[in-house]
């Protein structure tokens, strides 16, 4: 699915050079490579402020206490998405309120927002899912007109770009009061363990959510609110130095794929291809298709025995999930997600693909039904 060896090869030099630079200065912690990245970061993706942290689930739990959600507070998160994001909400003794997401897109669906707000609701968390912004100028829109806050998850979409009705252009994760993403070793931009951070335009903000993920510090050994352990470790934040300058041939790199797929099942009547929204970019951190009028499973194995991986991402929604099951969701509560999750199928997409196992990979899919 993601061959990071072929990509460390390529830029192994630097990579190896930016290691042993911490090994040689043995700041393992909060190292000036630490700050250059944050820096980086923030020049790249526009947002004033880039608070690292220790990885995406951190940056999310980090966010909401930022923003001072209290227990028993409601916030919106997609039924079909990847558990951390609903995972932060039940643990800070929040209600996390499913909504269900658009077929095509996989984003999440603006039509029911004023279904689920209630005067307990405080903030909807956007996930720009497999790699493209949801409809952000109607969720800042409304989550303006409800006083509420918006926390954008971006694991999956940074360096997707944002286009508004007026022209203005904003990156994933710099739109709403705070932007999450995560550095996980098969992301865009991934180090080589955990990593994390969180982006805002808020002066005051950017300087709680820095105290909350250092024990609540502000000056060492003075704890001036309640936080957590979660740091970016210096010899990953030098690996994602040097990853950041290749981002953008990256991000080129797996839209070509994507673009072949994109070409190569059109008009097929059992692969449905992921939809572009006009006004976002598509990082492509998955290519993601539905499968319709075949068993996916069968499919899945199919490829596996011919050498192709293949993903599903994600076999059970949020609101079916047994840790979630208290809060009294049924099946049939959200057909989309509950759909999608018998459908998609993510096929191998990763920066270095080779255009003969690209092929390959195309004609096995159809191989199969033939």
């Amino acid at each position: 699915m993601v061959d990071l060896k072929s990509q460390y090869d390529l830029i192994k030099a630097e990579v190896d050079q930016a290691i042993q630079g911490v090994i040689d200065t043995t700041s393992f912690i909060n190292g000036p490579q630490v700050k250059e990245f944050s820096n980086a970061l923030a020049d790249y993706t526009g947002a004033r402020y880039v608070i690292t942290c220790g990885n995406g689930t951190d940056a999310l739990q980090i966010a909401m206490m930022g923003l001072d959600f209290q227990p028993g507070q409601e916030v919106i998160v997609p039924a079909f998405t990847y558990v951390a994001t609903a995972e932060v909400i039940a643990l800070l003794g929040l209600k996390p309120v499913f909504i269900d997401v658009i077929a095509d897109t996989y984003e999440l669906d603006i039509a029911q927002l004023e279904s689920k707000v209630s005067s307990n609701t405080v903030g909807i968390v956007p996930v720009h899912l497999y790699g493209q912004c949801s409809n952000m100028e109607a969720i800042l829109a409304f989550a303006k007109k409800h006083n509420l806050k918006v926390i954008e998850d971006t694991a999956q979409a940074i360096g997707a770009k944002y286009t508004f009705s007026d022209g203005r252009v904003m990156q994933a994760g710099t739109m709403g009061d705070v932007g999450t993403t995560s550095f996980f070793p098969s992301k865009n931009l991934g180090c080589y363990g955990d990593g994390g951070a969180m982006f805002t335009n808020n002066e005051a903000l950017a300087e709680k959510l820095r105290m909350i993920a250092n024990h609540g510090q502000k000056k060492k050994y003075h704890h001036h609110i309640v936080g957590v352990n979660s740091r970016l470790d210096t010899l990953q934040a030098a690996i994602l130095n040097v990853k950041l300058k290749h981002l953008d041939r990256y991000s080129a790199s797996r839209n070509e794929v994507a673009d072949k797929y994109d070409e190569a099942f059109a008009g097929h009547k059992n692969i449905k291809s992921p939809a572009r929204v006009p006004n976002s970019t598509h990082a492509f951190h998955q290519y993601t298709v539905q499968i319709e009028g075949v068993s996916r499973e069968e499919l899945k194995s199919y490829l596996a025995e011919k050498g192709v991986p293949s993903m599903v991402y994600y076999p059970v929604p949020l609101h079916q999930q047994e840790a979630y099951m208290d809060l009294g969701f049924k099946k049939g509560d959200f057909p989309v997600a509950e759909s999608l999750c018998l459908k998609v199928l993510s096929l191998p997409i990763h920066t270095e693909m080779k255009v003969e196992d690209q092929e390959y990979i195309i004609e096995t899919i159809k191989g199969f039904f033939a």
